[in-house]
């Protein structure tokens, strides 16, 4: 009797065996075979019959339509998985939203295709990690940190201030609690560019490009956090400033709405005359920069280059490197040569350092000779 029980059971554990092989077969089977055809076909087959169908459609008509998803999109066995299982659970969100982890993913697959972006953007400010923004001892100890940090710096995160960093004061000392985070870039490609707007693949133009030709790629755009969305630039909106009461004239270049939205400036403090007087943002309050004195009117990409901001050899490609005063323009008393000068490049004007008048020009006139 013990036997025959013994024996019922063994055969009842391998029909289970055998059922969860068919299953796990059928399932890495069917998923590396979608995986085949949605490579081939470029999604074509799989979004005609599920909730993919949308995204997928947008992007066949982006720059990005001749590649396939996974080119960009991370795409491993447990992924996959992830996808049919919730997709069979059909709790299904009402938009497709990518995690934090997968914008991080497809970050170094940008450097794929796109070797000089990536590696000017690796090499700049805008590269910065969580580790240096949010555990920064500088800043933290002056300001304490709060749900609007994550606006332009970690606009991609899922999940709180409080959840990446503690403790939540301006003693610190200050922890990344996401480690996988700690390291990641705060302001990935994806903050800026939107990969899926419609438009064009770029080609080498037939004809030298005219500067009279619009500047902004279709794919500028800035991820909106609380929206969840991106906006692009010809959406985006410039600031009307003012220094005191007058209008401070600013380019009409629309690439800089984008920067505006992080570097943007504060409404006038409570209690100032500027606010007293419903005058409207002043320039250079908050993180604002711009031009204004001899630069003012011009754009940020003028002398900032689009992905490092490196700004290196911009005073040279406006002035000669020496200027009227017979000093080299890199080397004047200004933020551009030292940091720490009072005279902020951004607003530098000429009477700064000459309070008693604009001396004559000791710099001889080209005769072209």
């Amino acid at each position: 009797m013990e036997r025959n029980g013994i024996a019922v059971m063994t055969s009842i554990w391998r029909k289970i065996a055998a059922a969860t092989g068919a299953v796990v077969v059928m399932a890495v089977t069917c998923v590396y075979s979608a995986s085949w055809y949605y490579t081939t076909q470029r999604g074509a087959g799989c979004a005609s019959c599920h909730e993919m169908a949308v995204v997928v459609g947008v992007a066949h008509n982006s720059a990005h339509r001749t590649m396939g998803c996974e080119v960009c999109h991370e795409a491993s066995l447990a992924t996959k998985l992830r996808h049919i299982r919730v997709h069979l659970s059909g709790r299904l969100p009402e938009v497709i939203r990518l995690r934090d982890v997968d914008v991080l993913t497809m970050t170094s697959s940008c450097q794929k295709c796109h070797q000089h972006e990536y590696s000017a953007w690796h090499a700049g400010p805008h590269s910065a990690t969580y580790r240096q923004i949010f555990a920064d001892p500088v800043h933290n100890s002056k300001r304490r940190l709060m749900e609007d940090c994550l606006r332009c710096h970690g606009m991609h995160f899922n999940g709180s201030v409080q959840s990446l960093v503690q403790p939540q004061n301006t003693i610190g000392p200050w922890q990344i609690t996401r480690a996988d985070f700690a390291d990641q870039p705060t302001m990935p490609c994806q903050t800026c560019h939107q990969l899926h707007r419609k438009g064009e693949p770029q080609t080498k133009p037939e004809k030298r490009i005219s500067v009279a030709e619009d500047v902004a790629r279709e794919s500028l755009a800035y991820f909106d956090r609380r929206e969840g969305m991106h906006f692009a630039v010809v959406k985006l909106a410039l600031p009307v400033l003012k220094d005191g009461a007058r209008t401070v004239v600013t380019s009409p270049d629309p690439r800089q709405a984008l920067c505006y939205q992080c570097h943007a400036p504060r409404s006038p403090e409570a209690g100032s005359d500027a606010a007293a007087q419903s005058l409207g943002p002043q320039i250079g309050s908050g993180d604002d920069r711009t031009p204004m004195g001899v630069h003012e009117g011009i754009s940020c990409l003028a002398c900032h280059m689009g992905h490092n901001e490196n700004t290196r050899v911009s005073c040279k490609d406006c002035h000669p490197k020496m200027s009227n005063c017979g000093i080299d323009v890199e080397k004047m008393d200004t933020t551009f040569a030292n940091g720490s000068s009072p005279h902020n490049i951004h607003w530098v004007k000429c009477t700064d350092c000459h309070q008693h008048g604009i001396p004559k020009t000791k710099v001889k006139p080209s005769t072209g000779e």
